[in-house]
């Protein structure tokens, strides 16, 4: 965690913004993957443009994926790399390696 506030890059953990979506939110029938994306897109539309972040555990479905996609187009931004976790959906796994942005190979480590 350290290592990436000196890269000066925004740490986003959907569980945390899933936390406070679940909290502010008076009716707590909506499906957890509408509230990630509302947790996400209020985060999204909020932040500097062109600030850099890294997003764990999102998107974690192909539609949360084409969602993010659209976001970023409509700021005229777009991913550097992506990184999947193991066991992560083949379909995700394959948007991201067409688009040649998944790093295969790769191991990140929390310290």
């Amino acid at each position: 965690m350290d290592r990436l506030r000196s890269l000066t890059i925004e740490h986003v953990s959907p569980a945390s913004l899933m936390r406070q979506e679940i909290w502010r939110s008076a009716s707590t029938d909506r499906k957890a993957g509408e509230a990630v994306l509302a947790a996400l897109r209020r985060w999204f539309w909020t932040r500097k443009p062109d600030a850099g972040f890294l997003l764990k555990d999102f998107p974690a479905t192909l539609l949360q994926a084409q969602v993010f996609d659209e976001w970023l187009e409509a700021r005229s931004e777009s991913l550097t790399a992506v990184w999947a976790a193991p066991g992560a959906p083949e379909a995700l796994v394959e948007h991201y390696r067409n688009q040649g942005l998944l790093e295969e190979g790769c191991q990140v480590q929390a310290r």
